[in-house]
């Protein structure tokens, strides 16, 4: 089976789905551990591993004033606890996290979309 790319069909936070803008180029960080390696005098060396959260930027959600969308995203954002977020791709594939908006989200009027960053503990996972 190819590889396939393209547009994100949706994003589901807290069982709300939001439709993705077809021309928003979305980048996933599954989370996880980064990697650094420190030289040691001797010239060994040592591996510092440092845990990171799942992050997905770059998404451009439709906002729609009548289901007071915007004021989701930021009660999402201002919420003490993470949720549920899913997000299916062009492929079909969905992964699937805990997590919560990571930067306020601004709405545009005129094209009627957030552009909203993701994140949360542990890792995606593909459903």
């Amino acid at each position: 089976m190819p590889a396939v790319g393209g547009s994100i069909e949706s994003i589901s936070i807290r069982g709300r789905l939001f439709p993705v803008a077809s021309d928003a180029e979305a980048t996933k960080k599954l989370g996880g551990f980064e990697n650094e390696v420190q030289s040691n005098g001797d010239g060994t060396a040592r591996l510092v591993k440092t845990r990171v959260p799942w992050s997905i930027s770059g998404l451009q959600v439709e906002i729609n004033d009548a289901r007071a969308d915007a004021e989701f995203l930021q009660e999402i954002a201002d919420a003490l606890e993470f949720v549920p977020i899913t997000m299916t791709l062009a492929s079909g594939v969905t992964y699937q996290g805990t997590g919560t908006v990571s930067d306020t989200a601004e709405s545009s009027s005129q094209n009627a979309t957030a552009t909203v960053t993701l994140s949360g503990p542990g890792t995606l996972s593909q459903q």
